[in-house]
Order: C-alpha cells, then sequence, then structure tokens
C-alpha cells in the first residue's frame, strides 16, 4: 500500500512536468495537492510552468532522471516536509518526443526509458508510492491489415534493433520494468500507453502537424503533411487524456489501459478543418514521412470505459477551435520547444 499523506495535501512527483501533456497535468493535479515538477527541458520548455512558479504548492526541479536524486537533500522541497511526509505519487511522463529532432536524442531516449524509469521505480520503492508510467502506443508496432484497432493484449512486433528502437523497444522495456517491480516489491505501478494527444502548449516545428497545421493557416503559410492523402490517425484532446490518467492514478486498476481517441481521420481532413476554421489561404503540401511518424492503430478503449468510465468528451472541431484560440492568444511569445531549435 501507498503511504498516507500526514499533512493536509499529498505530494506528487510529475517527471516531464514541463513538457506538453505533463504541465497539463500539473495544472490539475495542482487544485488540491503539492506538485514536484521534474524537467531537464529537452522537449519541455519553461513556459508550459512559468504560471505555476509562484504557486507555494509547486516546486520545479532542473533535473535529467537519468541521473538519482535525493530528494530530502533539496532544501528547497522543505516546504513539502519530504523528510516526514515522502511522495505519495509518481507520474513518470519524462521521454524525448520530437520527431523532427528524434536522431539526435536517441542515445537519451533509450537511457530516460531504462535507467530514468529505474530511477523513478526506486523513489517509488523508496516512499511506498504509488506509480504510474505513460507508455504509448508504439509498443502495438506498426498499423495491423488485419485490425485498424488495438486492445491492451495485443503483443506488438517492435525491431529491436531499428533507429526507432529506443523510443518503440524502450517503451516496452519500461513496461516490463514497471510490471517487475510491481511484481517484486509489490508496488502499486501503473501502466497507460497513450495514443495520439493534441492541444494548448504542444512545440511548435518539432513534426507533430497539428499545432503547425494552426500556426501555419493563422499566417497563410503552407500547411505540411509527412505523408500522403491516406495518412490517418486518432486525436485525443490533452484535457481527456489528463482525466484519464488522473482517472487511473485514483482506481485500482494496474494496466496496461489505453488511453486515446478511437474516432479516425485523415491528417488531410483535420488540415483542411484548421484552413477552414482560421478562414486561411494556406495550401497543403506532403513531404517524405519523419522516421518517428509511422502510421500506427487506433486503441480500443473499451476496457477504460469499462473499468474507469473514461472516454474523450473533446470533439476534435472543438479542440481545434480551441487550439487556435491559444496560437492567436500567444502568438508573439511562442516557440519551438526543442532545445536544437533554441
Amino acid at each position: 500500500m501507498a503511504t498516507k499523506a500526514i499533512f493536509e495535501k499529498k505530494n506528487i512527483l510529475v517527471t516531464g512536468g514541463a513538457g506538453f501533456i505533463g504541465s497539463h497535468l500539473c495544472d490539475e493535479l495542482i487544485k488540491t495537492n503539492k506538485v514536484i515538477c521534474i524537467d531537464n527541458f529537452i522537449s519541455g520548455d519553461e513556459s508550459n510552468i512559468d504560471h505555476l512558479l509562484q504557486n507555494p504548492d509547486f516546486e520545479f526541479l532542473k533535473h535529467d532522471i537519468n541521473d538519482p536524486i535525493n530528494l530530502e537533500e533539496l532544501t528547497e522541497l522543505d516546504k513539502f516536509r519530504v523528510k516526514f511526509q515522502g511522495i505519495q505519487e509518481i507520474y513518470h511522463l519524462a521521454c524525448p518526443t520530437s520527431p523532427k529532432d528524434f536522431e539526435k536524442t536517441t542515445v537519451e531516449t533509450a537511457l530516460t526509458n531504462s535507467v530514468g524509469t529505474r530511477n523513478m521505480l526506486d523513489l517509488a520503492v523508496k516512499y511506498k508510492a504509488k506509480f504510474m508510467l505513460t507508455s504509448s502506443s508504439v509498443v502495438y508496432g506498426a498499423r495491423d491489415n488485419q485490425s485498424l484497432y488495438f486492445k491492451e493484449d495485443h503483443l506488438g512486433l517492435v525491431n529491436q534493433n531499428s533507429p526507432r528502437a529506443c523510443y518503440d523497444e524502450g517503451k516496452k522495456f519500461a513496461e516490463t520494468l514497471t510490471y517487475t517491480y510491481r511484481e517484486y516489491y509489490k508496488l502499486e505501478a501503473k501502466i497507460v500507453r497513450i495514443f495520439r494527444t493534441y492541444g494548448p502548449r504542444m512545440a511548435l516545428n518539432t513534426g507533430q502537424m497539428l499545432p503547425d497545421f494552426v500556426s501555419g493557416a493563422l499566417e497563410n503559410k503552407d500547411l505540411v503533411i509527412f505523408g500522403d492523402e491516406s495518412f490517418s490517425s486518432s486525436f485525443c484532446h490533452v484535457a481527456d487524456i489528463v482525466q484519464g490518467m488522473i482517472k487511473m492514478m485514483k482506481s485500482g486498476e494496474v494496466g496496461p489501459m489505453n488511453l486515446g481517441s478511437d474516432l479516425e481521420y485523415k491528417i488531410v481532413d483535420v488540415a483542411k478543418k484548421v484552413i477552414e476554421l482560421t478562414g486561411s489561404k494556406s495550401k497543403i503540401v506532403f513531404k517524405k514521412p519523419l522516421l518517428f511518424m509511422t502510421p500506427l492503430g487506433l486503441p480500443d478503449i473499451t476496457m477504460v470505459k469499462d473499468n474507469l468510465g473514461w472516454f474523450p468528451v473533446v470533439l476534435l472541431e472543438e479542440g481545434i477551435k480551441s487550439a487556435i484560440d491559444y496560437f492567436r492568444a500567444h502568438k508573439s511569445v511562442l516557440r519551438p520547444t526543442s532545445r536544437f531549435d533554441k
């Protein structure tokens, strides 16, 4: 059993907390908890958490999780009384995710999925904390010709000796490590597999396409699709993903469990919708697929619906409109959040 908070609020650790999904998770958790956010800004950015830095229940640590960390030695965490209360929950999201910079971070990606995950699991053992690994749809391998949808019991085929292996096989190993620690140390360790997610704070110019569609359309620039007209995917709004993660952490479930939208959209239709909603004069152009942009399957979300009562509620058009509003409001300060483009 995880240790209970002895003060009024739980101490929750979020790795990758300055990233796209991580920062939205911090926003939600800080409402009722104390949050320790760890990030080294490989694919995250301080601008994502600037609004939280003055909150007394929030503390940011710039740290590479591939290096061990002793939370009790850090004076900035004295206010959270970690020596007495420990940590109640760990959300492990840290991992480089930029498709355009993928080949520049392969070693860091492999280490984060292995050494970094081990370091965070060791903290969970020390504090008897609940632990959640955010895995990925990549563990299922490429899209299956037999079925578009992946259930959690699907054993994906991943090439462990490919340029993508540091991420794809790395996520599989991170799941194995999480499972092994759960069985050996009797940890309450959970696994969620996240499918394509979108929303405010997505980094620009990293190959994720949808945020670049919105940004480009607002400036009447060409919208680049890394693939052809048949390229399709699902899109789940980050607000839905965050709610699914929190529901999972509160539940008695351990997973693995899919989190994502089971609705398929052609990328070209998404680009056309962005042009329509912005009234843009942009044109759509097609380019060679990026290494990281392999067409993936869609999630079968029967398990999460049945066990957690979770399903996506933000419609794609509604989500795109919110992204347009966000980019319009932040146009003057938005910048790429890859360290290689800064």
